[in-house]
């Protein structure tokens, strides 16, 4: 059941970029690849597995995020970065245990979770991460295993748009799986300028 939102929501988020990069494909200029340090803001939902809701159920809570992106791309196809995710609410869910059995229900208030990710794009849409991090809350801090997909199209003057899905495993804790909405700018990056002539 899961295995089938996850296709279904990469299956939307993708299609409108891909139509929109078989338009401007034709029009892409190959140029010398160039060191690129770049931030990223997005926004979207964590999900949340084994959240609880107000009377104590057991409930898939979808809870809004931010996520704030750090990447320096120092190859073709390579790259790292910090991400960062800040789930805006208040929740309770119910962490796993080793032993299988019932877990203990905890509350994580406004959670941010950094991770030093690295970042393998084998074309210029697509790109995929894998990382480790942590995430801090007042009440606990656990560490925690990042990977994620995202796909990219660019629209001009350093400015890329972005759609991306995520999941997280928080070691010994609760998992959440994540798809957002973002915009990057390339920081430093020099473009070609008009020369009229009389």
């Amino acid at each position: 059941m899961k295995t089938r939102y996850l296709f279904l929501a990469i299956s939307w988020l993708c299609f409108p970029f891909w139509l929109f990069s078989q338009e401007t494909s034709a029009s892409e200029s190959h140029e010398p690849f160039k060191k690129t340090h770049s931030l990223s803001l997005a926004i979207g939902h964590a999900h949340v597995f084994d959240g609880r809701d107000a009377e104590g159920n057991k409930k898939v809570l979808a809870l809004p995020m931010w996520a704030f992106d750090y990447n320096f791309q120092f190859s073709p196809k390579w790259g790292i970065g910090l991400h960062t995710d800040l789930i805006t609410e208040t929740f309770e869910v119910e962490k796993h245990l080793e032993n299988g059995g019932e877990g203990e229900v905890v509350e994580r208030s406004t959670p941010i979770a950094p991770a030093i990710m690295g970042v393998f794009k084998p074309t210029h849409h697509w790109g995929f991460g894998l990382g480790l991090g942590g995430e801090f809350a007042k009440e606990e801090n656990y560490v925690l295993t990042r990977a994620g997909v995202e796909y990219v199209a660019e629209i001009g003057n350093g400015l890329e748009v972005f759609g991306a899905i995520q999941y997280d495993f928080r070691w010994d804790a609760y998992d959440t799986w994540t798809i957002g909405l973002g915009i990057s700018k390339a920081l430093g990056k020099r473009h070609k300028s008009t020369v009229h002539k009389e």
